[in-house]
């Protein structure tokens, strides 16, 4: 693997709380809350008008995809994430910083800071810790609702980073790339329901590895270090030397397998979109590994 200086994927919340207080946020430096929650449980964009990171903007995932697709979560188009993000006062120089509001510390922001690296865009990192932890230390929020002036932002897709439902229907047959599946083992063995109602039934694809997301969160919510994610790589085996693709349900939490792996110096991990929500609906049932059948007979 080459190696290359990386740009900071985390920033603490001393850093942020120092920047807020220096009244840097503006052109230069914008926040994003990337939160979001299953419908009926938390609203995220009511906790965002109650109390927020000042000078932060909401980034909502709902509204920033490809609403034509009959899957979950998948990208939007070049023009849609520019033209998203430039209202949120984001240019091509502009160093983002996004977070969300899940107790785990961590959990769509990762899908922010990839989706912004998709498009070609490096100046990105994560909250470290979180919102949970930028309240329990006590640094500053508001229900003030900023709203910045409307930004140029050109996106370049790095199709790189980006992997089809063909593109893994042939690395079955190819073996070209690792695939590291990011749900918990119960939903990837097909012994716990996938959650919600959408008919979609628990598995894995064949030949993917394992590593429950949470896992490189500490219990308090913050990324475990290099050395520890980099052991918990090397203990399923998978060699961030080589080509890597990880996948989840609908691309969420498998950005948290790519921001480990970058964590370690690697920054090239490529996410199927579609992910399980597309394969389910897509592959063979040969292709479809799941104890999920056999335990319901």
């Amino acid at each position: 693997m080459v190696q290359q200086v990386l740009y900071r994927a985390l920033v603490s919340t001393k850093w942020l709380s120092e920047s807020v207080l220096a009244n840097r946020i503006g052109p230069s430096l914008r926040v994003l809350d990337a939160s979001w929650h299953p419908p009926g449980e938390r609203d995220a964009q009511q906790e965002f008008r109650d109390r927020h990171v000042p000078g932060a903007s909401f980034f909502d995932i709902e509204e920033c995809k490809d609403k034509s697709s009959p899957y979950e979560l998948m990208l939007p188009s070049e023009a849609h994430f520019a033209n998203y993000v430039g209202h949120l006062g984001i240019s091509n120089d502009t160093h983002v910083v996004v977070y969300d509001g899940d107790d785990l510390g961590s959990f769509y922001a990762p899908r922010a800071w990839w989706m912004f690296r998709v498009f070609g865009h490096r100046t990105v990192s994560v909250l470290n810790g979180g919102f949970k932890n930028w309240v329990k230390e006590g640094h500053p929020v508001t229900s003030e609702i900023s709203r910045p002036e409307p930004a140029v932002f050109k996106a370049t897709l790095d199709r790189s980073l980006l992997k089809t439902y063909t593109d893994m229907v042939e690395n079955m047959e190819s073996k070209r790339f690792q695939v590291v599946d990011s749900r918990s083992e119960g939903r990837y063995r097909g012994t716990e329901p996938e959650p919600g109602n959408e008919g979609l039934e628990p598995g894995h694809i064949p030949g993917s590895l394992n590593m429950p997301f949470f896992k490189f969160l500490t219990e308090a919510g913050f990324e475990k270090s290099p050395e520890e994610i980099r052991s918990m790589f090397q203990e399923k085996k998978v060699d961030l030397s080589q080509p890597l693709i990880a996948t989840c349900r609908k691309g969420v939490t498998a950005c948290h397998i790519a921001l480990a792996a970058y964590l370690c110096g690697k920054p090239d991990v490529a996410i199927y979109d579609g992910s399980w929500s597309e394969w389910f609906r897509r592959a063979l049932p040969e292709h479809k590994l799941s104890e999920w059948k056999r335990n319901k007979a």
